[in-house]
């Protein structure tokens, strides 16, 4: 497929969006833009419209106002596996695995849009390079993994359709921080070494912000901040709202486990 992208152009591009839930309005004209090659994270509180814009960019709902220009074409409107096709892949929140479907079959249906079978089979190979334990695990219902591997499968079904760009909602719920940092190491190994652009929402600031190179902030659908993570990263507000809590919340976590061992 031949891009409309200019050579200066964003690879994403969403201006002015809105997005409902039913009569509760949840994206207030947000405005953003990915550069190929970038990860661009988006951050906030539970209920900011985070993963309404992932659903929206992914075409899993319809905008109600606004564009969304992919390579220099607007997709808004179109249907999920057309917006596939075109190289979006929308890892969800979840993860969303096939239970009882093994690890091979949930990466061959990752493919299903494809039909060049040595490829898909070097694609294969190139996840479980990624990610050495679906390998061992390939014949393993994916229902009776860790969260951790479930999240590692989701990611590597995504890349089986060879994407342009990575919608990533909260791949950090619900895992050990150890996983946490596995993962994320392993998404910025994928961004460089891959090329794989990534728009990744999150909650948690600081690995998001450590992993990302542009960072925008959300609260109650709208976009309230934004800069290079590195700026946003040492602003007071983060520090404060974000990055503070967190802190604070590992630090209690911490205590409580000491308690607990002294029981």
């Amino acid at each position: 497929m031949m891009s409309n992208a200019k050579p200066d152009q964003a690879l994403l591009e969403i201006l002015n969006l809105e997005s409902f839930y039913g009569p509760i309005m949840a994206i207030r004209g947000a405005s953003l833009t990915v550069q190929k090659g970038q990860i661009v994270t988006v951050l906030g509180a539970n209920g900011a419209g985070k993963s309404t814009l992932l659903k929206t960019v992914s075409g899993i709902m319809d905008p109600e106002k606004g564009q969304i220009i992919f390579e220099g074409t607007e997709i808004q409107g179109l249907e999920p596996h057309v917006i596939v096709k075109r190289g979006i892949v929308h890892v969800p929140e979840g993860r969303e695995v096939f239970p009882l479907l093994t690890v091979d079959e949930n990466l061959s249906l990752g493919a299903y849009t494809r039909s060049d079978k040595i490829e898909i089979a070097q694609d294969r190979q190139l996840v479980f390079d990624y990610f050495p334990i679906l390998a061992e695990r390939r014949n393993q219902e994916a229902g009776t993994l860790s969260g951790g591997q479930q999240q590692m499968l989701a990611i590597g079904r995504g890349l089986m359709l060879r994407p342009k760009i990575m919608l990533l909602d909260e791949p950090s719920l619900g895992l050990s921080p150890l996983l946490v940092q596995e993962i994320f190491a392993i998404l910025r190994r994928l961004n460089k070494d891959e090329g794989v652009t990534m728009m990744l929402v999150e909650q948690n600031a600081k690995v998001a912000l450590e992993l990302a190179d542009m960072g925008y902030v959300m609260e109650i659908g709208r976009i309230v901040m934004d800069g290079s993570a590195d700026r946003l990263m040492e602003s007071e507000d983060i520090k404060s709202f974000y990055l503070g809590h967190q802190e604070e919340g590992q630090r209690s976590e911490r205590r409580w486990k000491r308690k607990k061992t002294w029981r």
